[in-house]
């Protein structure tokens, strides 16, 4: 009998010792897993924290060189008000050089104002007549840096075909430039007549602006 109690004994000793280290085992694995999740989580924090300096590096960088490039642009505009040519070409004595520029080669896409320019100042000849006169809307300006294109064509007549030719120089000689794509001419009677398929060039203004971009862990 007494054998008997003490197998017991030692069983549920043993049951309790089990027991015991399934609960200290299920208590480790439990702390393991929250140490590997809290790892995990402070690894994509650091990893999210570098990609943010990362961005705040790059931005600082770009705003450094974009005060470098504007120091140099700031310059090269007092160096251009000064340009003895674009002074001499200006429309009117109290326009500023670069006026000149921007009439060159305008901002936007202004049909009207061209179309006011052909008829009232480069094609103003004594005894040349403006037959008529088409502006069509600007296309892009396909293999050229110069901006896009605002084709138009102009019928012009006059008796001699010298006054003609002076036209033709003067749109050569013209501050915006023109480039003709075709040109015919014919004589009936005493007129001569030519029609010019020619375009101008305009462009776009740039837009520069700050934006915000969000970086995701």
């Amino acid at each position: 009998m007494a054998t008997a109690q003490v197998g017991m004994k030692k069983r549920q000793i043993i049951a309790n010792s089990n027991r015991t280290m399934f609960f200290w085992i299920a208590a480790m694995s439990a702390v393991l897993g929250i140490c590997a999740v809290l790892s995990l989580f402070i690894v994509q924090q650091i990893i999210f924290k570098t990609k943010i300096t990362n961005k705040l590096d790059a931005t600082v960088s770009t705003l450094k060189q974009n005060n470098k490039n504007s120091a140099a642009l700031i310059e090269n505009i007092r160096v251009l008000e000064t340009n003895e040519g674009l002074n001499s070409i200006k429309a009117r004595p109290e326009d500023k050089a670069l006026q000149v520029v921007l009439d060159a080669l305008p901002a936007d896409n202004n049909a009207l104002a061209l179309g006011s320019s052909l008829q009232q100042k480069l094609l103003q000849l004594p005894n040349l007549t403006v037959d008529s006169l088409s502006v069509q809307a600007s296309t892009a300006a396909l293999g050229n840096d110069t901006g896009t294109t605002v084709p138009f064509t102009v019928s012009m007549s006059a008796p001699d075909a010298n006054t003609l030719k002076d036209a033709l120089a003067r749109l050569e000689k013209s501050i915006r430039v023109i480039d003709i794509d075709t040109l015919s001419l014919e004589k009936s009677g005493q007129k001569y007549t030519m029609i010019l398929n020619a375009h101008a060039y305009y462009e776009p203004a740039k837009i520069v602006e700050l934006k915000s971009e969000t970086v995701k862990p």
